[in-house]
């Protein structure tokens, strides 16, 4: 069934516009307390990033829930996926986060987590979409939810964190410079990295509600890039604002992307024999690790655009790596969703067992030209079924002869298109993005 409210991670927009404002969120929690509580008693976990609206969102939930009967503890800003860890330890029966992610302060979003730690399941989602259209009612008043606040939440998963690498493992002697994007990472990170003997230099830690993800982060790696060089670092690593996302600069300032910390981990992994199955990545992916991993022996597909499709692979195939080139990294060695800090732990304790830096590491992966080209759209055209738009991707693909692929796709989080050209000959990689770029935009003009 199709969904009217859910994209592929939770509910997101523009603050303010529907559906994310405060009307509706206190509906969605009444919706979703509603449906968790039909499996009887019900305890629901919230937490947030840093953004300013989280405050009134927060409030917003607390009230719907409560109205449903649901009991809520509060967490505060935390990484997203501490929500999902935190909502397994306390036995809750969901757990929400209020984030949007990598976008600007003046989005937000909604997301939930099952009481395992997992997406929703989709017939969750479809009973709260169901109830969101139905009239809200209070339940007695003795039976209203009760509201508490979790207050050592960060402090059980800095311990959380740590116990992803062996009880000995020390990286003393480590130089970091982290970026927490001034998001939900900013107090868990540098505490987890420091606790285990690494020397770090912190940057983007002081949100103001405004400036989480601004110039900062994964998504704007320019300065973490110059400050590595700056402070000679062994590496840097880069956050998104809720944490689900990781990015790496290695000592030169060169970036390191998902495909290619998937496959440090994974090789790390396999030379250990502690390797289960094999590597999921997405339509995303560059050609270059799917055959990295190839000479290895490590299997490889891909999934969908999108974690929740990362994630129902693995399950599917029994296997605990995936990944997205934009940093989503899931090790259900360790947990049960996509989790940045842990996954950046991982590639540091590959680099400890190989005695190798990040610079000489991900050479093993030599990735093809990769251009990837965003056309924002509206109105009712569907520029990715448009016949015009059809045409031209036939026509590059034609003219790349087998030696590359084309990938169009609309984002689940925003009104882009996203155009994909990946080829061995980076001049004509670039071209033929931009020539399917412009043709997208004039359909959707």
């Amino acid at each position: 069934m199709s969904r009217k409210y859910f994209g592929t991670d939770g509910i997101r927009g523009r603050v303010g516009e529907y559906p994310i404002t405060p009307e509706f969120v206190l509906k969605l929690g009444w919706a979703a307390g509603m449906a968790f509580r039909r499996q009887g008693a019900c305890r629901v976990l919230i937490g947030k990033d840093t953004r300013i609206s989280g405050y009134m969102f927060e409030s917003a939930l607390e009230a719907g829930l409560s109205a449903a009967g649901a009991d809520v503890m509060l967490l505060g800003p935390m990484p997203t996926p501490a929500i999902a860890y935190l909502t397994r330890t306390f036995q809750a029966q969901a757990g929400i986060v209020i984030s949007a992610s990598h976008n600007p302060h003046d989005d937000n979003g909604i997301k939930f987590f099952s009481g395992k730690g997992t997406k929703l399941p989709d017939e969750v989602e479809l009973m709260i979409e169901e109830l969101l259209d139905a009239p809200m009612t209070v339940v007695e008043s003795a039976q209203l939810g009760k509201v508490s606040r979790i207050n050592d939440a960060a402090g059980r998963y800095i311990e959380f964190c740590k116990s992803s690498v062996p009880t000995n493992t020390s990286f003393a002697g480590l130089k970091l410079v982290i970026d927490c994007a001034h998001g939900a990472a900013y107090k868990v990170a540098p505490s987890v990295f420091r606790e285990l003997g690494a020397q770090v230099t912190v940057l983007a830690a002081q949100p103001n509600g405004l400036n989480i993800n601004d110039q900062c982060g994964s998504t704007h790696i320019a300065a973490l890039q110059a400050e590595v060089v700056a402070q000679r670092a062994d590496l840097g690593i880069a956050f998104d604002g809720d944490a689900d996302r990781v990015l790496m600069v290695d000592h030169t300032g060169a970036v390191v992307d998902g495909d290619e910390l998937i496959y440090i981990i994974a090789s790390d992994l396999q030379a250990r024999g502690t390797l289960v199955g094999g590597v999921v990545g997405t339509l995303m992916s560059n050609l270059g690790l799917e055959l990295a991993l190839g000479k290895l022996g490590i299997p490889f597909v891909r999934a969908n655009v999108g974690d929740r499709y990362v994630i129902a692979e693995l399950l599917e195939r029994g296997w605990q790596l995936g990944a997205e080139n934009s940093g989503h990294l899931v090790c259900f060695q360790h947990t049960t969703t996509g989790d940045a800090i842990i996954a950046a732990l991982q590639v540091l304790l590959a680099l400890k067992h190989r005695g190798k830096t990040l610079a000489e590491v991900r050479q093993d992966v030599r990735k093809c030209p990769q251009v990837l080209v965003n056309v924002r759209f509206g109105g009712e055209v569907d520029p990715v079924s448009h016949p015009a738009v059809k045409d031209a991707c036939a026509r590059v693909t034609e003219s790349m002869q087998g030696r590359g692929r084309v990938l169009l796709r609309k984002s689940g989080t925003e009104p882009l298109v996203r155009v994909m050209v990946e080829g061995d000959d980076e001049v004509q990689v670039r071209g033929y993005a931009d020539e399917l770029a412009k043709v997208v935009a004039e359909v959707c003009a």
